[in-house]
């Protein structure tokens, strides 16, 4: 039997692989190297950094992680030292696509009406790709930038880092952190960025925290070159800046993703994969039993933004974080994980189900 460590704070998972490993489930904090001598496989989050520190010396072979971005996984030492290694891609893609519709439902209500607008999209992959279609949904104009695509497919559907600063009114990022090399994407977003920015537009950071430089974005919004900011991914995770939270119209803690079918995605992914690698009879295991939606009343809701702001309350989890931000890491292992609008749509009357997934056919296949 493999013997497998599983971050504790992943959820669906528990108890799935006791049958056929020798399974220890540990906080993030608790894994470390003493920890992971002995063992065959992790399965962890982001806050796990699998490198030499951690897996130096451990008989180690497999990584999963329950997550999309894989920066916490250092690929050249493990492909030195034989580790194999899965990340979970678009697991929760349609989760940072419903956060992203209460951005723009907020974004509506308080700033400016969205149809003819300009969103420019920076990293175009599983999750932006579903950005790019929820922008055309909401009727604004959409730029995409993401230049291994445009490598790969050739420029015509991509424009440039200028133009999307040149011409977009909400500028969001949606890129993995990539620290060096041709696509780096570290401090995407720094002085030089914001000194493109033509039309003072919304930033919103729902990628890494490093891919922009808070100090460059302080000063941005000090110089009257920004609109407002939404932050769900900060640099120096868990001791956010208490400048930037103060100054940002919605913030949260790096729970875009947080959707109970993307954490069970997640949970799926990882599961087959350990099954393939060691060979334990569950490559094709699913999580089955979501929890319930939580109680909304829908009976009044006759717009998309209203649906969106209900069925997500994006503004009451901004303020929770604003008023407490030390808590930001207990928050966010603490989550409570809504549930995706698909969840809801019976609730709703049938002529407004109908307008809704006539306009927004992506939460709704």
């Amino acid at each position: 039997m493999p013997k497998i460590i599983i971050d504790s704070n992943i959820p669906y998972i528990q108890g799935v692989l006791d049958q056929v490993a020798e399974v220890r489930y540990l906080t993030h904090q608790e894994i470390n190297a003493d920890a992971v001598r002995d063992v065959d496989a992790l399965i962890i989050r982001t806050r796990t950094k699998c490198n030499a520190s951690l897996l130096l010396g451990s008989k180690v072979k497999f990584i999963a992680s329950a997550t999309i971005g894989f920066d916490h996984i250092d690929a050249e030492f493990c492909m030195t030292n034989g580790i194999t290694w899965t990340n979970s891609p678009g697991c929760n893609a349609l989760s940072v696509a419903q956060y992203m519709a209460s951005v723009f439902s907020f974004l509506k209500y308080n700033f400016f009406d969205l149809s003819g607008k300009t969103l420019g999209v920076v990293g175009v992959g599983a999750v932006g790709s579903k950005i790019v279609n929820l922008g055309n949904c909401f009727g604004m104009t959409v730029l995409q930038n993401d230049p291994p695509r445009a490598r790969k497919e050739g420029p015509a559907s991509f424009v440039s880092l200028a133009e999307i600063c040149e011409k977009s009114d909400i500028i969001t990022f949606h890129t993995p952190l990539n620290l060096e090399g041709e696509d780096k994407t570290f401090h995407l977003a720094d002085e030089k960025f914001f000194d493109m920015l033509k039309k003072k537009p919304v930033i919103v950071n729902a990628a890494r925290g490093e891919v922009v430089s808070t100090e460059d974005l302080l000063k941005a919004f000090e110089d009257g070159k920004i609109l407002a900011t939404t932050i769900d991914c900060w640099e120096n995770e868990p001791n956010i800046d208490g400048r930037l939270l103060e100054k940002s119209a919605l913030t949260t803690p790096h729970i875009a993703g947080y959707s109970a079918e993307g954490k069970a995605n997640a949970a799926s992914q990882c599961v087959q994969a350990v099954s393939k690698f060691f060979g334990l009879g569950l490559d094709n295991w699913q999580v089955e039993n979501l929890p319930a939606p939580f109680a909304v009343d829908l009976t009044s809701v006759n717009s998309p933004e209203d649906f969106f702001l209900k069925t997500y309350r994006i503004v009451d989890e901004s303020n929770q974080l604003k008023s407490a931000p030390q808590a930001f890491e207990y928050q966010r292992s603490h989550y409570p994980f809504r549930r995706e609008p698909a969840a809801y749509l019976s609730q709703l009357k049938e002529d407004f189900q109908n307008k809704l997934t006539l306009q927004f056919p992506l939460f709704f296949k």
